[in-house]
């Protein structure tokens, strides 16, 4: 699933009507590999096919295709994602398995469209198809179900594909990931929940282990484009650092309690920013918007005047207010940083990772920040020592 569409919110959920779920590529890919091994060992291919989910429910999926080739056979599957924006809802999921030596087991390989990994920090290897551990069980024992009805031993190869895939691949993380080729196979449970978001929290779980592995101590979270942008500028910073973390700094934060870089850069415009100064740790429109008048509160503190912090808190938007607090001099982007830092760190729960936030205007020029631990900073030196270049 691409992060961005998959946490999107439509008229569906506005409405609050029941939501059909899904599918996941790994669910798909087990029938498809169940039935294409039914179909080499037997010429019958299973339709519908049922697998064994990984909490035990048995469910049953529809062939899209079907077909034997002397010592190989190959099914395919149409992924149904329910009502969740998953990038690959729609897709044929393909299995193809061949006979192989006595002895050597179930081996996974990658067919079109699916990815293989090239970076260490994933759940599998590098050098591996993309198929993650959940679904490899998925597919092992289905496979081995299979076999054990016919009294064989499961010795056989299996390729997945999906056509089209690396096109697809393209609206992931992946690339990022150093997963080239096309998409993974994923799911824990075999199941989509639509606007779970699960696959963004994966995504940025991902990101951090790759870090990790790459033995990186400084990472940066991103809640848009803009502001990854100008943080990766400000410090070189290498893709890899990249944590794509959008509306979800408490997943990000969560996760680094217990898997810490030491570094951590927040960056975002003022109004998420903002959100994070109020103790929001999921920032997305839907969780609300930033309470104005507890930003006019903040910028009294920092010197503000009554005047402006009635203007602040009468204004259309939260940029609205930090031009009006700029106008007055008034170091409002400061205090909102610093607010936002002590609720992150308050977040990771004393794990050793040291946080500074940023914060960009529209145009990924810096306005404020609270740096690191010993960092007094703020924009003015970042700009004077000509690092603060545009997005």
């Amino acid at each position: 699933m691409t992060a961005r569409a998959g946490c999107a919110i439509n008229a569906a959920m506005a409405s609050e009507q029941p939501l059909r779920r899904g599918w996941t590529t790994g669910a798909c890919a087990t029938a498809a590999a169940k039935a294409a091994y039914a179909g080499l060992l037997t010429g019958v291919f299973p339709d519908p096919v049922e697998i064994a989910l990984p909490a035990g429910q048995r469910v049953a999926f529809a062939l899209a295709e079907t077909a034997v080739m002397g010592s190989a056979a190959r099914a395919g599957v149409v992924k149904d994602a329910g009502d969740d924006p998953d990038v690959t809802h729609g897709a044929l999921v393909r299995a193809t398995v061949r006979r192989a030596a006595a002895g050597s087991g179930i081996t996974f390989r990658a067919g079109e469209g699916v990815g293989t990994v090239t970076r260490p920090g994933l759940p599998v290897p590098p050098g591996e198809p993309a198929i993650n551990p959940v679904p490899r069980r998925m597919i092992t024992a289905a496979l081995q179900e299979v076999a054990t009805t016919a009294g064989v031993s499961a010795d056989v190869e299996v390729e997945i594909a999906i056509p089209g895939g690396e096109r697809l691949a393209q609206q992931t993380l992946n690339p990022r990931l150093g997963i080239v080729g096309g998409l993974s196979i994923l799911g824990t449970t075999g199941i989509v929940v639509p606007y779970s978001c699960a696959a963004w929290i994966h995504s940025i779980r991902s990101g951090i282990e790759v870090a990790r592995a790459a033995g990186l101590g400084h990472v940066a979270g991103a809640t848009g484009r803009t502001s990854e942008a100008a943080v990766r500028a400000l410090y070189d910073l290498p893709e890899i650092a990249l944590i794509d973390m959008g509306d979800f700094v408490g997943g990000m934060l969560k996760y680094l309690r217990v898997r810490p870089v030491r570094k951590v850069s927040i960056a975002g415009g003022v109004a998420k920013i903002t959100k994070l100064a109020q103790g929001r740790l999921d920032l997305h429109s839907k969780r609300g918007s930033a309470d104005l008048g507890a930003l006019a509160q903040l910028a009294g503190e920092a010197g503000g005047s009554a005047e402006l912090g009635q203007r602040i808190a009468r204004a259309n938007t939260v940029a609205e207010a930090f031009a009006a607090a700029r106008a007055e001099g008034v170091a409002l982007g400061e205090r909102a940083a610093a607010r936002a830092r002590a609720v992150a760190l308050d977040a990771l729960h004393g794990a050793p990772v040291d946080v500074e936030v940023l914060i960009f205007d529209r145009e990924g020029a810096l306005v404020a920040r609270a740096g690191f631990s010993g960092d007094d900073r703020g924009p003015d030196h970042v700009a004077a020592s000509g690092r603060n270049r545009r997005a």
